[in-house]
């Protein structure tokens, strides 16, 4: 008797869960960085939700699934004086425990389970993003200040004159 009450009780443990559920998190910690460090940061959804912000090095708790059979996207816009603007896309991958569902979780794990609490989709452990200088700025004192075109903006560079 005892042991069809623990056959019962495993089974129907098994057949109300998902693999992905069990092994893995539907949120995750993110860590984000940039070069230089101490840039303004927010995180954004991709509807333009504010997320979090904060200042470079930060981690984030990050929900890895948007909505049922929908992984996460989001947008993280960096900002630092003197420096452009940046923003990367921060996007989910499928979690190879979800295909545990097979073995263990069964139709309801893998249907139900994993894509509505959003264990099915996995963040990547870090973000981090070099920021480029706008522009060489001159000293106020007169003096030649001599940078590569290679520091300059696109936008600067369609406005160089060159020079016979």
């Amino acid at each position: 008797m005892k042991k069809v009450v623990v056959a019962s009780v495993l089974t129907s443990f098994l057949l109300s869960t998902g693999c992905a559920s069990i092994v893995s998190d539907s949120s995750y910690p993110v860590a984000i960085s940039s070069s230089p460090s101490d840039a303004q940061f927010v995180v954004e959804d991709l509807n333009g939700n504010e997320i979090h912000a904060g200042r470079t090095p930060a981690t984030v708790t990050l929900s890895a699934g948007e909505s049922y059979f929908q992984k996460a996207k989001y947008r993280v816009k960096f900002h630092k004086d003197g420096y452009e603007d940046k923003a990367v896309l921060l996007e989910s991958k499928l979690d190879g425990w979800y295909f545990g569902n097979i073995l263990l979780g069964g139709v309801i794990g893998m249907l139900i389970v994993d894509p509505v609490t959003g264990a099915m989709w996995k963040l990547p452990e870090g973000q981090a993003t070099v920021l480029e200088q706008k522009y060489a700025s001159a000293p106020n004192n007169g003096d030649l200040t001599i940078v590569s075109i290679d520091q300059l903006s696109d936008i600067e560079r369609d406005s160089l004159v060159r020079i016979n």
